[in-house]
């Protein structure tokens, strides 16, 4: 489906303003065929990125565990490059109603390539209620380790940090509406908190390190609406919508002009994409909800779990340079750029 591509277009490039579309493919026969089946393909398909961009939406917050002096700002640049184990550039195609693998991809035979997988085309077949049966091409993968050298999935993010009273930082996330092209949108925002809790541990204020507790939530929407040549379809468009939510513990000390970093916490992620609308799959003249032809595809992914972090910054006068690494369900290194004043 073109949406899918464009969704890791937009993912992946939507911050930086850079906007293009991926070819179409043929996996929106499998919705047309099938609903269920076809929801259980674009799961496997694009499961892998869904969850790793989405919890990759917690990155890259701080660089720091002390907030700005009162209206003290920061404009920080980052890039995280979330890691995707190799078992997950594939996926497997079992448990079909009409829908089989007829050709895998070279050395696995029965599974075919997710959206992160080998640039390689599976074939699939597929048996109709009368018995008979036709194949079709199925959607390739983006081929990161030929493309890049590696299974990264590049997560951007561009945010303010302004101090607050009471030692607190506020950062804040936003990209307003843009245009993708193709009748495609996104939009975003992310809000994130950091309060100094070492003044309120007596004893604590002459120790020389800085601890504060860090809560961040990001939103992600995007939407993409296309009309099929050749089937009957009510407002069809395709959504996908991510939730990240990190909760941290942040502690850091400053060596001249280098800071050494650290956070441990808790990531809650959510994501979704669903087909919508109202779509004629037996080609009958008539919307069933018995056949899902009303939104035929909704699919959830959760990426939750614990999280550890450890990295360093270097700041020349105003100038901030940072890299750290976190062990989670994705690993990700993130690297970063700042402006930083007070």
């Amino acid at each position: 489906m073109k949406f899918l591509r464009l969704a890791a277009l937009a993912g992946m490039l939507a911050f930086t303003a850079t906007t293009a579309t991926y070819a179409q493919d043929d996996i929106d026969k499998l919705i047309r065929e099938n609903a269920e089946d076809g929801e259980k393909l674009v799961g496997g398909y694009i499961g892998p990125f869904m969850k790793s961009f989405a919890l990759g939406l917690n990155s890259g917050w701080y660089n720091t565990a002390k907030p700005h002096k009162l209206i003290g700002i920061d404009l920080t640049i980052t890039v995280s490059a979330m890691r995707i184990p190799d078992k997950e550039l594939f996926y497997s195609v079992s448990g079909m109603n009409n829908v089989e693998l007829e050709q895998g991809v070279t050395g696995h035979p029965n599974e075919a390539p997710t959206l992160v997988g080998p640039d390689e085309t599976p074939v699939y077949r597929v048996t109709q209620d009368d018995g008979s049966t036709y194949t079709f091409d199925g959607p390739e993968g983006l081929d990161l380790k030929g493309e890049i050298g590696k299974n990264w999935v590049p997560t951007p993010m561009v945010h303010l940090g302004i101090g607050l009273p009471k030692n607190t930082d506020l950062k804040i996330r936003f990209m307003p509406e843009v245009d993708l092209g193709d009748d495609g949108s996104a939009n975003m925002f992310g809000i994130g908190v950091m309060h100094d809790i070492k003044q309120y541990l007596p004893g604590f204020k002459v120790i020389p390190f800085d601890l504060s507790a860090f809560v961040g939530y990001t939103h992600l929407k995007l939407k993409y609406a296309y009309t099929p040549d050749d089937i009957m379809t009510e407002d069809p468009n395709a959504e996908m919508v991510m939730n990240a939510t990190t909760i941290q513990g942040v502690i850091s000390k400053k060596f001249s002009v280098v800071t050494l970093y650290g956070g441990i916490g808790y990531n809650i992620v959510k994501s979704n994409i669903g087909v919508k609308g109202k779509w004629d799959l037996d080609d009958n003249g008539v919307y069933e909800t018995a056949r899902r032809e009303i939104n035929p595809v909704n699919i959830d992914f959760k990426t939750s779990g614990p999280r550890a972090t450890a990295g360093f910054r270097l700041k020349l006068a105003v100038i901030t340079l940072h890299a750290d690494y976190t062990l989670q369900k994705y690993n990700a290194l993130t690297v970063g750029f700042g402006i930083n004043v007070r």
